[in-house]
């Protein structure tokens, strides 16, 4: 079938939305008329090649829609409602047989080929191949994926935010009830306020969190975070050090979790460092592949700080998904305020402008044309 999609073609260009022929799904894959899409930064590192992917690419790895067709074999029926995730699991490998499906090792070089899980490609032009991105390509108007990247949701969620849940509130939320099993009553720290920052401020404050600290240069940000839940906000203080300063000044000998969602070493040093004894830093921006976190070595043992990296909140998308929607339906979690913008496919690279300006929190792509 034919399809518009967003193509990246090299680094550094703009996309392109082109007319693009889709395969039909194969074995346990299932078609899905895309309805939203979300942009986000990762997106953003694969068109500037700080995470390089085989290209020509369809990128974008947010998405939410309904299941067209099916595959042989597949679980999935024509008509269902779904969130889609990027991390797909065999189910038989080391990683998912100790629980850790979110990191199985067959999903990940497939991931990198830009293919699905056979690592092969459903997307041409032309004749020649284009690659997926992340199992999933949801800039399009549609997209083949891997059953096990279908979370099947109720037919009244609201798809614009289950898109989203799709990666940056998961890997938000998830961060901080998975990874840094945060508890009622604890303190908490989010620095960097951006799609995930805010998710994690949200999933602190559904988890009973007593106190959570924005940290971000952004005064923009900051008033974001603190629409979102946040109770206290701090400036970035221009090193690692003041700022962790700044945040013990407000809870005395520092938090039960801090979250560093930036990707930046130096946030990173000072998550640590604003921790208490027996407190994590969790980490979860992605950081360049030469970065290296310099930490105080001797208040680790002393004090039982740890640091704990979360990659897409430590979480199982089946279980989670509707967990997080559920809490949404419920006014618990008002992700909705994470949406500040909605542009059509063909204003795809005004999107990656609104994110790079920093005045955007989640922009999210209209599929439905």
């Amino acid at each position: 079938m034919k399809i518009r999609a967003a193509v990246l073609s090299a680094f550094d260009e703009p996309l392109q939305v082109q007319e693009l022929e889709l395969a039909e799904p194969g074995p346990r894959e299932a078609l899905i008329r895309l309805a939203w899409s979300g942009v986000c930064h990762s997106d953003q590192n694969a068109m500037s090649g700080k995470a390089p992917t085989p290209m020509p690419a369809v990128l974008g790895h947010e998405g939410a829609g309904v299941v067209e067709a099916v595959g042989p074999g597949s679980r999935l029926q024509v008509g269902q409602h779904v969130a889609l995730s990027w991390a797909p699991a065999c189910g038989s490998c080391e990683e998912c047989n100790r629980g850790l499906r979110h990191m199985c090792g067959a999903a990940w070089p497939a991931m990198g080929a830009g293919g699905l899980m056979d690592s092969t490609s459903r997307l041409s032009r032309d004749g020649e191949t284009v690659f997926h991105y992340s199992f999933l390509s949801t800039f399009a108007d549609a997209c083949v994926v891997p059953d096990d990247s279908c979370v099947v949701i109720a037919d009244d969620a609201p798809l614009d935010v289950a898109s989203i849940v799709g990666c940056a509130v998961t890997t938000g939320i998830g961060a901080v009830w998975n990874t840094g099993e945060v508890r009622p009553g604890d303190r908490v720290s989010v620095l960097g306020c951006g799609g995930v920052g805010l998710s994690a401020v949200m999933g602190a404050r559904a988890a009973g969190a007593e106190c959570v600290i924005a940290v971000d240069v952004s005064e923009q940000k900051l008033a974001d975070a603190i629409d979102c839940g946040a109770t206290h906000a701090v400036q970035w203080q221009g090193d690692p050090e003041s700022t962790a300063d700044a945040v013990r000044a407000i809870v005395g000998s520092g938090v039960d979790c801090a979250v560093e969602a930036t990707g930046r070493p130096e946030v990173a040093t000072a998550a640590f460092l604003s921790t208490r004894a027996r407190g994590a830093a969790v980490l979860i921006g992605i950081p360049h592949a030469d970065a290296v976190v310099s930490l105080p070595a001797l208040s680790i043992p002393r004090m039982e700080r740890r640091v704990l990296g979360s990659i897409y909140g430590s979480s199982y998308p089946p279980q989670v998904f509707p967990q997080i929607l559920e809490l949404h339906r419920q006014g618990r979690l008002p992700l909705e305020k994470l949406i500040s913008h909605r542009l059509p496919l063909a204003d795809v690279n005004e999107a990656f402008a609104l994110m790079g300006q920093g005045s955007a929190r989640r922009v999210l792509l209209d599929l439905r044309g």
